[in-house]
């Protein structure tokens, strides 16, 4: 190991645990402990309507990475746990190593508040010198999500756009000679499952294609770049739904009242003497 690599773990590493209690986005605190070992994080976003859906987040590290130091990545697992209780969802441990997040949302602005909220969480903590003179020597990663919603009274149209820029990891390649190749130490995947399937729009340079698999569409997110993603995809509305279903009733019962049973007018009319 070179004397800039020895450097900088000793950098990371010797700052308190308060680090992690502040709730630094995820992938940040995991580039500065990337010395060896993989790093699987996958999110996806699962739609069964316009009212109901899940964010889905698979973390799962190697042993070579925990063992370099798992005092600091246990915490950092235990801290995305606490984070996702805050927003109403459920951890599920599936060892020491990995977890399963799993965060629900009945609409698209509940989904695009609570996504934002959850990576981005780091921004809202108070700091103070010695934590911005930390977040100094971290990557910089922005995420942002935004999901537009049209309803059409039976159906309704998404539009969702995800920014993700991890410029700054090559950077960390580049020039503190900490990762050789970020991409094949970080395998960083967005899906999107949808009941009608999706259609990615690459409108913008940096667009990223996904792979297809059945109804749900992959990308895979690419260190060093900023990864833009634009879809649009089709939901059925359950309340348009059951509206035009209880309209039908309605006239349904009309339509067998006044076709198959007297008139009313008829039936109860005063017989004559």
């Amino acid at each position: 190991m070179n004397y800039s690599i020895l450097r900088t773990s000793l950098t990371v590493l010797s700052r308190p645990f308060k680090l992690v209690s502040r709730k630094i986005l995820p992938l940040v605190l995991l580039i500065s402990l990337l010395l060896s070992g993989c790093v699987q994080y996958d999110v996806g976003v699962n739609f069964n309507n316009s009212n109901s859906g899940e964010l889905v987040q698979h973390i799962r590290l190697e042993e070579r990475l925990t063992s370099f130091s798992s005092d600091y990545v246990y915490e950092w697992l235990n801290s995305i746990e606490k984070r996702a209780r805050k927003l109403e969802g459920r951890a599920r441990r599936i060892s020491r190593e990995e977890v399963v997040v799993t965060i629900p949302f009945s609409n698209g602005r509940e989904l695009q508040t609570k996504f934002n909220d959850f990576f981005n969480s780091h921004t809202q903590e108070t700091t103070d010198a010695d934590t911005t003179e930390t977040n100094s020597e971290l990557p910089k990663i922005e995420s942002n999500l935004l999901l537009f919603q049209n309803n059409f009274l039976l159906v309704v149209r998404n539009k969702l756009i995800y920014d993700l820029d991890l410029r700054s990891l090559a950077l960390i390649a580049s020039k503190g000679n900490v990762l050789a190749d970020a991409g094949s130490i970080l395998n960083l995947e967005f899906a999107l499952n949808t009941p009608w399937g999706a259609k990615s729009i690459p409108v913008a340079e940096n667009a990223v294609k996904p792979e297809k698999k059945g109804k749900q569409l992959v990308w895979q997110l690419q260190p060093g770049e900023l990864n833009h993603i634009e879809v649009v995809f089709w939901l059925p509305s359950p309340l348009g739904i059951g509206a035009l279903l209880i309209i039908l009733f309605i006239w349904g019962g009309i339509y067998l009242r006044y076709t198959f049973m007297p008139d009313p007018k008829l039936q109860f009319a005063p017989k004559a003497e």
